[in-house]
């Protein structure tokens, strides 16, 4: 029986009359305190305010359209059902602005953090990050992690000037480690920030120290989750990696959409008023019992890791290598150059100096995340055209 919690009478009515009275509890970011690394046109108005500029310049960066194509867990299948990382971020914003909205906070903030949290995802999931960062750490010492990518991304390889709450928001989204209570930390400015973020590029293990400097980006962190919690247990029935029957359920529910009403009615119960965002503790208990148990069948699964394993890891290791000797080599016709870096030349945005004089394994790195999962693929194909190396798809038919 399917299992749908609804809020508490008491909050219920709490939160009907503090919005009739105009006394909604004050813990949202106020736009008035949003902070830019530049000073420039971005003066905040009554039409855009400061997260809405974010909004937009996010959703117009020219990387925003590559979502449509990046896996989000399932690679190799040809099925319009299967979740895309396009969909993932709408998912998280959809979530995050209900429970948002239900504790007054900065419902553009907590969008603006969404939609930009994974633009710096690679192709092929988290599996292609992890190849990506043993490239990167291999040719030039440093780390990739998709989050801290996302920042580069808005902040450096299209400067945009977004703000540090909703860069700082992405930067610390990090789904992977759940807890049972999230309280922001103070960020007072950007050198901060900068500072923070060289340390991930650093030492990897140090992403998972980064907490959200407002309560919008610990909603947006929990969020993330509760997304994909559910959603990809939907896909790997689809992808028919992992049935419905293989999970146990309990208080969360084991569908899509108990998981995602149980989590969210849970949390807002707990944190309404409150300068912290909260769950339950058998709750929590749940959602890591929740989590395990897609590590188990979906995200460990022999046939979903050995598949990319034995593919994608030779062919973008290829990939790094000949981009990497094509840029030192200045081979001016390389695909690195002419889909690449002049095509970040044409970006009009001010910058501290062209792009192309980024460091080359950087470059490449980031020529490697930008791509969607086909462009990888045609890509590979195009440089190595004799390659055994091949990936077949699990066709609409099959």
């Amino acid at each position: 029986m399917l299992r749908y919690d609804t809020l508490s009478p008491d909050i219920e009515l709490r939160i009907r009359r503090d919005r009739l009275t105009g006394n909604v509890p004050e813990f949202g970011f106020n736009d008035d305190n949003a902070l830019r690394r530049r000073d420039s046109h971005d003066v905040p108005s009554v039409l855009r305010p400061a997260f809405i500029r974010d909004i937009d310049k996010i959703m117009h960066c020219a990387y925003y359209n590559r979502y449509t194509d990046k896996t989000q867990v399932f690679s190799f299948y040809k099925n319009d059902d299967i979740t895309r990382r396009t969909l993932h971020v709408q998912l998280v914003s959809r979530i995050a602005r209900t429970i948002g909205r239900a504790l007054g906070l900065n419902l553009e903030l907590i969008e603006a953090i969404a939609l930009g949290h994974d633009i710096g995802h690679t192709p092929f999931g988290h599996a292609g990050e992890e190849y990506l960062d043993e490239l990167l750490c291999k040719y030039s010492g440093r780390h990739f992690s998709h989050n801290i990518h996302s920042v580069r991304v808005l902040d450096s390889i299209f400067p945009f000037n977004i703000t540090l709450q909703t860069l700082n928001g992405i930067a610390s989204h990090d789904g992977e480690m759940e807890l049972c209570e999230y309280r922001p930390r103070s960020l007072d400015n950007f050198s901060q920030f900068d500072e923070q973020i060289e340390q991930c590029y650093l030492d990897k293990s140090n992403v998972r120290l980064l907490v959200p400097c407002t309560l919008e980006g610990c909603v947006v962190r929990i969020s993330d989750i509760i997304a994909y919690l559910g959603k990809d247990r939907q896909d790997a029935d689809r992808a028919k990696v992992a049935a419905d029957d293989a999970f146990l359920g309990g208080r969360l529910g084991k569908t899509n959409a108990e998981i995602i009403n149980n989590l969210s009615v849970n949390i807002v119960e707990n944190s309404y008023g409150k300068p912290y965002i909260k769950m339950d503790s058998d709750v929590f208990a749940e959602l890591k019992n929740a989590k395990n148990e897609n590590y188990r069948y979906i995200y460990k699964e022999d046939s979903v890791r050995e598949k990319i394993e034995s593919t994608v890891k030779p062919m973008m290791t290829q990939l790094y290598e000949r981009l990497l000797d094509d840029l030192v080599s200045g081979k001016s016709d390389s695909p690195v150059f002419t889909h690449h870096i002049e095509y970040l030349g044409k970006v009009h945005y001010s910058r501290d100096f062209p792009y192309s004089e980024t460091e080359p394994t950087q470059i490449v790195a980031d020529y490697i995340a930008s791509m969607t999962d086909d462009y990888f693929v045609d890509l590979y194909a195009h440089l190595f055209p004799g390659s055994p190396l091949k990936i077949k798809y699990n066709g609409y038919f099959e």
